[in-house]
């Protein structure tokens, strides 16, 4: 902690119990603030944490986190009062790792008070305060909405595998300039299923050139751009394998509309399909995909328009300035799959997605 105005202790140590979810609640009550009851209109949970300014001035002031529970991949652990119960379900990165029913798993009893290293497993000696930590991780994951639990692996990471709801509703999502960073739960789902996406640009004088949109990372995703004045699609497989699929002529200056469209080939997860290109209408390239991500993209990278802010999708773009150099109108991600003579999204249909959301 450092903040000369406000901590008269200086290189000292504090020993209570706190963890991450702390930190805003400290700095809402040192700078004075209340938590939000409502943010843009949303109303918001109350934030689950204890401040730690009471400690700044009170080495031996009691600790008033006492309680916290854990869980990430179907592993558990409670703190409470000194008192640690921990057990090991899976291990997060094990492949083909086949993991026991959550009955059977073996919990760990610590003091940590004593040993705060968790050296000595006091589980056998002391049965009965071990249940009563279960007992409370149970209490608090009810609480915090963390039952049920759910051991599957790479499935948790596809909404529509998970059945996990998304904030995306519908078969169609309209996205415009400047919106970057977006998660991948924030954006339709377009994995292992037809899709198009449709953006309309003005192209400048000198040719267009520039990220229009991109999901993804060095990782694994897609990107549609344009490079050299022509339109451009590139599915990078896991970084492991990228496919490029290009208009065979630029784009000519002015306004206009691209689509891209992909006919997912089915027949299970992860499998390939066929790009086709469009501009205006006219179908302007096509390519194979051979085999896609079923699961997930990227962990840490997101979906930007008019830019890839992360680490490239592409290979044949840099990883900074990389932004389209017209303007872009606004795209529209779609998984209908609905097959249409006419590629053109109408102005009236944009407008009036665009201002349902609003």
């Amino acid at each position: 902690m450092h903040w000369p105005k406000g901590i008269a202790a200086r290189g000292e140590v504090r020993a209570q119990f706190h963890h991450v979810i702390d930190v805003a609640p400290t700095i809402l009550e040192a700078a004075g603030l209340p938590q939000p009851v409502s943010v843009n209109g949303v109303q918001q949970r109350p934030i689950e944490g204890v401040s730690m300014r009471y400690s700044f001035d009170d080495a031996q002031a009691a600790g008033r986190h006492e309680t916290q529970y854990f869980e990430m991949f179907g592993n558990r652990g409670i703190y409470h009062k000194g008192w640690a119960a921990v057990t090991r379900h899976t291990t997060p990165w094990g492949v083909g790792e086949q993991p026991p029913a959550f009955d059977d798993d073996v919990w760990e009893l610590y003091d940590t008070t004593r040993d705060w290293s968790q050296a000595r497993d006091l589980s056998k000696e002391m049965p009965e305060k071990l249940h009563e930590l279960q007992r409370l991780w149970l209490i608090e994951a009810s609480r915090h909405n963390v039952l049920p639990l759910d051991d599957r692996g790479p499935e948790r990471f596809n909404s529509d595998l998970a059945g996990r709801p998304v904030l995306v509703k519908g078969k169609t999502q309209l996205l415009f300039a400047g919106m970057g960073r977006l998660s991948e739960n924030c954006v339709l789902n377009l994995k292992n299923k037809s899709h198009a996406v449709t953006a309309g640009l003005v192209v400048p004088k000198g040719g267009a050139e520039g990220v229009i949109i991109a999901q993804g990372s060095r990782t694994g995703g897609w990107s549609l751009y344009t490079k050299d004045g022509k339109l451009r699609y590139c599915y990078n497989f896991g970084g492991l394998r990228y496919t490029y699929v290009e208009s065979a002529e630029a784009i000519p200056p002015g306004e206009h509309q691209v689509r891209m469209e992909f006919a997912y080939g089915g027949g299970g997860l992860g499998k390939g399909g066929q790009v086709t290109l469009y501009v205006d209408g006219k179908k302007v390239g096509e390519g194979a995909v051979p085999a896609t991500l079923a699961m997930l993209y990227s962990a840490d990278d997101g979906c930007d328009v008019g830019e890839d802010s992360g680490a490239p999708v592409a290979e044949d773009y840099p990883p900074y300035a990389n932004g389209f150099n017209g303007r872009i109108k606004g795209v529209q991600l779609d998984i209908s799959g609905a097959v249409s003579l006419d590629h053109l999204v109408k102005p009236d249909d944009a407008i009036r997605i665009a201002m349902a959301r609003q």
